[in-house]
């Protein structure tokens, strides 16, 4: 029946597509994620019914076009293309695009939020424009050297933590960013200490955060709290407020 067992049995899929970087699980269930939140969104606003055989509608070229629909797209794209970059798969970004481009031509939905790991902006302003220029780099491998990588890997943490929470896939970019962040951090503190501010003071307290053996949102937000003065980041006290909120248990 179309109703909200139907969104989360659509949704497990391209959750487990997401996490796991697997375009063809992805393209696979693209469609079937658009179709039933479309519909959902329909029957909330009270402009379609429920139909009497229960099959959620097939989405009109038209209805792919529309807001509400580009809308889900950018935000399952922009989810898959986090993870894929924290894991520096570029092929599987470069294959769900081509899927799509092939399935729906080039404005598919989502093509926006991909658009912004293509993009080479080096004026970020929105939060997106930081993310995608992160993902980008990662994607390409586009390292800095040692000097400058714990602040840029701590930058990069912090947006794709922000855009993470604002995402309908949060659980699904917060697994693999938490293991990104403690790959990450533990390669700092283990080999690349020497770069870090007021090291003495610092590192002891960068490896205490990672000694939590949980690869989660309160692991990510102490980590970010606690790795802030050591790459010689202000934070405010509203942020680091609400960063300490996060990481509460």
């Amino acid at each position: 029946m179309t109703d909200m067992a139907e969104l989360q049995t659509r949704k497990q899929p391209i959750n487990l597509a997401i996490v796991h970087v697997d375009p063809d699980a992805f393209l696979a269930s693209f469609m079937g994620w658009l179709e039933i939140t479309a519909f959902i969104t329909a029957l909330r606003a009270g402009t379609a019914a429920m139909p009497a055989d229960g099959v959620t509608p097939a989405l009109s070229a038209d209805d792919l076009k529309g807001s509400g629909v580009q809308g889900v797209g950018n935000d399952a794209l922009f989810a898959f293309c986090m993870t894929a970059a924290l894991r520096g798969d570029a092929a599987a970004v470069d294959a769900v695009e081509a899927g799509l481009v092939a399935r729906l031509g080039p404005e598919f939905p989502g093509s926006l939020g991909l658009g912004y790991f293509r993009a080479d902006n080096p004026n970020p302003i929105l939060l997106e424009d930081f993310v995608g220029q992160a993902g980008r780099k990662w994607l390409k491998g586009d390292r800095p050297p040692p000097p400058l990588r714990a602040k840029e890997d701590w930058n990069t943490g912090l947006r794709f933590f922000e855009k993470a929470r604002k995402s309908n896939f949060v659980q699904e970019i917060l697994y693999p960013l938490a293991r990104w962040t403690r790959e990450r951090w533990t390669v700092i503190a283990e080999k690349e200490p020497a770069f870090l501010h007021h090291i003495e003071d610092n590192l002891p307290i960068l490896r205490e955060a990672l000694e939590d053996p949980r690869n989660d949102q309160p692991f990510i937000a102490n980590l970010l709290l606690k790795a802030a003065p050591a790459v010689d980041m202000e934070l405010t006290e509203e942020y680091q407020g609400f960063l300490r909120s996060l990481a509460r248990r």
